[in-house]
């Protein structure tokens, strides 16, 4: 891989992560909070995979994987979450989720 490519592949990882950024800052629902934090691991990942085709061990691409198993089980237990919360109180909006500890 050539240095340009490099470049493309940082420019999407920027993209990725600052998207999602600005998904987690403005949205109140929970589930697009999750799905920013899931954009902005994305870009991470995106970056570890690039930078590992300067590697010849390939251990970039090894890390992205794993990070990538961490963020499904991270998901699943947070969705897990959610719906118990939605169960319990009939709202997603996380401004409205002030007593979640109480019965």
């Amino acid at each position: 891989m050539n240095e340009t490519m490099l470049t493309y592949y940082l420019y999407l990882a920027a993209f990725l992560f600052s998207s999602g950024t600005y998904v987690v800052l403005t949205k109140r629902s929970a589930i697009f909070v999750l799905i920013g934090v899931e954009l902005m691991l994305n870009g991470a990942n995106v970056v570890l995979a690039a930078f590992s085709q300067f590697d010849a061990g390939l251990k970039g691409q090894i890390f992205a994987i794993f990070a990538v198993v961490l963020t499904v089980c991270e998901v699943s237990i947070a969705l897990a979450i959610l719906l118990n919360i939605y169960r319990k109180t009939k709202a997603s909006n996380l401004d409205e989720l002030t007593e979640v500890g109480n019965p």
